[in-house]
C-alpha cells in the first residue's frame, strides 16, 4: 500500500512544502474512501475536517428550494474539499457528493489548527497557500457564475 506522503507532497496545494512541514500535515491525516451518491459533507454541519482528492469526483452542491440539489463545481484528483475552517465557526457552507467511487485524504482541522498556533512558520505558510486557493475559487465561481447569468 502506497504511504501517504508521496501522495500529500505530490499535490499542488501540498507541493514543495518544506519536509519538516509536511511531516506535521501527515500527523493530522487518514485514508478515506466514499461509495457512489455518499456524501462527504453536508450544509451546516460542523466542519471537522477537509478532503485532498486522490482518485475519484465530487459533486459540490448548494440546496435550492425549488430546484433541489445544484451542482455548482465538479472536483476530481488532485484537488481539495473543505477550505472553510480558517474562521469561526467552523461549519460546511454547500454540501458535496462523492460522483464515483473517491479516495481522499482527510485531515483533521483541529489538529491541523493547533500545529498551526504551534509553529508559526507552519501556520504562515498554510495561510499563504490557503489564501492563493481562495483567490482561484473566487476567479472560478466569478466565470460560473459569469456563464449562468451573463
Amino acid at each position: 500500500m502506497e504511504t501517504m506522503e508521496p501522495i500529500l507532497a505530490a499535490h499542488p496545494f501540498f507541493k514543495d512544502l518544506a519536509p519538516r512541514h509536511l511531516k506535521l500535515v501527515l500527523e493530522c491525516a487518514s485514508r478515506e474512501q466514499f461509495a457512489p451518491g455518499q456524501m462527504l459533507c453536508r450544509d451546516e454541519a460542523e466542519a471537522r475536517k477537509f478532503y485532498v482528492i486522490h482518485h475519484g469526483q465530487v459533486a459540490v452542491e448548494i440546496y435550492r428550494a425549488r430546484r433541489g440539489p445544484v451542482t455548482i463545481q465538479t472536483l476530481g484528483d488532485g484537488e481539495a474539499l473543505g477550505w472553510l475552517w480558517w474562521e469561526q465557526p467552523y461549519h460546511w457552507h454547500l454540501d458535496a457528493r462523492a460522483l464515483q467511487l473517491t479516495r481522499v485524504i482527510s485531515l483533521d482541522v483541529q489538529c491541523l489548527l493547533t500545529k498551526c498556533d504551534q509553529d508559526h512558520d507552519f501556520g504562515y505558510e498554510l495561510m499563504k497557500r490557503y489564501a492563493h486557493h481562495l483567490a482561484v475559487q473566487f476567479r472560478v465561481t466569478k466565470l460560473q457564475l459569469a456563464d449562468m447569468y451573463g
